[in-house]
């Protein structure tokens, strides 16, 4: 064999590089561990565990945590260069995701206020109970049913300006049909995307995401997470940030107050059993609602504050705080059409919109926002081109935010303008107001921007990564949420180590058994191929699953027939009077061919499983392939050499 020493060299190099890989796969193990016992030592139930231990590991992010000699490497880097397990082997968060279909018609449709067009939806929504047919084949069945003679192509439908290059008046039903669809697959994909760079700035390895057919459903396969919440709010943020004007607390106290006031009224009305119930003095409790002296434990506070009003901002942006659980009945009663007749006639689109609400408190606040008959603000998410985890004045975790060029000039005359009104900006994320501060220093040149609140440092990391990879072009609901256990996978690694190792001790007995010294060569080489598999596995940042133990397994098949071949030729060479030198280098080389056919034939079909597989199938995919080439240089190469090695001391193979 020629070239031996740079062979020698090469198996040298790719040997001691596949240890440096599995070197950080063992390190990244030691550390987790110590974050599991740490956690286990501080709390009892599982979720409380699972929380303390990502949030040591979140603390040592950055600080280092191995030394090499030549280089030490922080806890981030050592995870980013250990070896990828799947969700099987790990644990982790598998979601299915379903987007809203129905949100993305709307959508075309410039949110129309046809009644056929939203008849038909309501009728798709029933008629998806009982169906398999993707949402939109169901909304063409509804519309058909009941369209007489409005058309798809109605300037009130999908006949508008977002679609006028596509569709125009005079096209039939079935060419709007086939826009539709067309459109609707568009906005999924852009779903798909938005999601995959969402979850790729997560920080968890190797997540596996993928669309489910035409339904709408797209698979998130999550290994290691262990906080679903956070989780299920990174995916189902749709990512609408609106910048808007809002109100001051003077313009519409009045207004909370008149509904607080109906609403007495009526129930003193429809009260027949109370007698003698002594006059409230409005004026007295407006007075006492504007100075924040209502006492929520009266035993009358259902009584005088039906709304249950807790105060009312200083003069800010802040209209009112009410207790959080009375949230939707407050919404639900300043939006009445009855109470709000009551507005004026300038103030009659006023939106009522929630604050962010602290984890430690009971209380929100409300604010309201100086909405328009579209309902578009005159600012929104859509300038956004890149946002980042800052901090604000007071050392909190914000989101700093740059605009493009069209939506810095825009934002300079918005903060022109509350500049010159002392008047205060809303910054509206998916109908929450993250903050409304006010422009004290005059217009803001440059499109920046900052969102701060009660954020965590996490919370403000997501959503700067939420902004980044942009809006989701419809809302998206969690159909199914499972938290694949560490015990589970645990059970999953132990009883694949357990085959793995099983068919690797009989391999190497029967080798030894029936071919003697030879047999030793092989498992010697045997033990360096799987040392390799490993080490490219984790070099290349695959990712190994049960599926792929199983590849490993199949590849100590593999490896040894390649031996066994070789073997059984320098047998027939040695029957045929050859020396053994002679009979080596024969047997060697009329075994290559055979060798290459059938590892020839089982990449092609493991590579075909790997382009067209997904889940499972590409993980055993994988593992086979690379299984295959590590199997070929160790068993013509590194075997040829330790025979060869063998021989030249003198040593017989019989």
């Amino acid at each position: 064999m020629q070239n031996k020493g740079l062979i020698k060299l090469f198996a040298l190099l790719f040997g001691l590089v596949s240890i440096y890989q599995l070197s950080f796969t063992f390190k990244a193990n030691q550390i987790e561990d110590q974050a599991q016992e740490i956690a286990k030592s501080k709390f009892d139930t599982f979720e409380e565990i699972n929380v303390e231990e990502v949030r040591y590991l979140d603390s040592l992010g950055n600080e280092e945590v191995y030394n090499l000699g030549l280089k030490n490497f922080t806890y981030n880097e050592v995870k980013e260069n250990a070896m990828n397990l799947g969700l099987d082997l790990k644990g982790g968060i598998n979601v299915i995701l379903q987007i809203s279909v129905k949100d993305i018609l709307k959508g075309l449709a410039n949110n129309s206020k046809d009644p056929v067009f939203n008849k038909a939806l309501d009728d798709a929504t029933e008629l998806q109970k009982d169906s398999q047919d993707p949402y939109v084949e169901s909304f063409f069945t509804a519309f058909d049913a009941i369209k007489g003679d409005t058309k798809l192509a109605s300037p009130d439908i999908f006949a508008n300006r977002t679609l006028s290059d596509e569709i125009q008046f005079n096209m039939s039903d079935d060419e709007v049909k086939s826009v539709i669809r067309t459109k609707i697959d568009e906005s999924i994909v852009s779903a798909f995307e938005v999601l995959r760079k969402r979850i790729d700035k997560f920080g968890v390895t190797s997540p596996n995401i993928q669309r489910l057919g035409n339904s709408g459903r797209i698979l998130l396969e999550l290994p290691g997470a262990k906080d679903i919440q956070r989780v299920k709010d990174l995916v189902t943020k749709t990512a609408q940030l609106q910048f808007w004007e809002t109100y001051k607390t003077e313009d519409l106290a009045s207004y909370v107050l008149q509904v607080n006031q109906a609403l007495v009224d009526k129930a003193e009305a429809n009260d027949e059993k109370e007698e003698g119930v002594e006059e409230q003095d409005s004026t007295d409790s407006a007075i006492d609602l504007l100075t924040g002296q209502i006492e929520s434990d009266s035993t009358n506070v259902q009584n005088v504050n039906p709304l249950g009003i807790q105060s009312f901002g200083n003069g800010g942006p802040i209209i009112g705080i009410f207790l959080a659980q009375d949230k939707d009945f407050v919404m639900e009663q300043l939006n009445d059409p009855a109470n709000r007749a009551l507005l004026p006639a300038e103030m009659r689109y006023t939106k009522f919109v929630w604050g962010i609400q602290s984890k430690e408190s009971e209380f929100i606040e409300l604010y309201a926002i100086k909405n328009n008959r579209e309902g578009e603000p005159e600012l929104s998410g859509a300038v956004i081109t890149d946002a980042r985890q800052d901090y604000d004045q007071r050392s909190r975790p914000a989101v700093s935010m740059q605009m493009n060029a069209k939506g810095a000039k825009i934002w300079e005359d918005m903060t022109r303008r509350a500049y010159e009104t002392q008047g205060y900006i809303a910054i509206v994320l998916d109908e929450i107001v993250y903050s409304a501060p006010s422009v004290t220093t005059g217009p803001i040149a440059g499109g920046n921007s900052q969102i701060s609140g009660a954020f965590t440092l996490n919370e403000a990391v997501d959503l700067a990564n939420v902004l980044r990879a942009g809006k989701l072009p419809a809302s998206a609901e969690i159909v199914q949420a499972e938290e694949v256990g560490p015990s589970l996978g645990q059970e999953a690694i132990d009883s694949g180590t357990k085959s793995f190792l099983l068919a690797l001790a009989f391999v190497l007995l029967w080798m030894v058994f029936y071919y003697g010294k030879s047999g030793i060569f092989a498992d010697i080489a045997l033990l360096l191929n799987i040392l390799l598999i490993f080490g490219v596995l984790s070099g290349l940042g695959a990712v190994l699953t049960l599926p792929g133990i199983a590849g490993i397994v199949l590849t100590i098949g593999i490896s040894v027939d390649a031996n066994v071949l070789i073997f059984e030729r320098i047998r027939e060479e040695i029957a045929k009077g050859k020396g053994q030198k002679e009979s080596i280098k024969d047997g060697f080389a009329n075994a290559l061919s055979s060798i290459l056919d059938a590892n020839i034939t089982t990449g092609l079909t493991a590579l075909i499983l790997f382009v067209f597989g997904t889940g499972p199938i590409k993980g055993f995919a994988t593992t086979l392939i690379i299984g295959i080439l590590t199997s070929l240089f160790t068993a013509i190469f590194i075997t040829r050499l330790l025979i060869d090695w063998y021989v030249n001391r003198g040593g017989n193979l019989d």
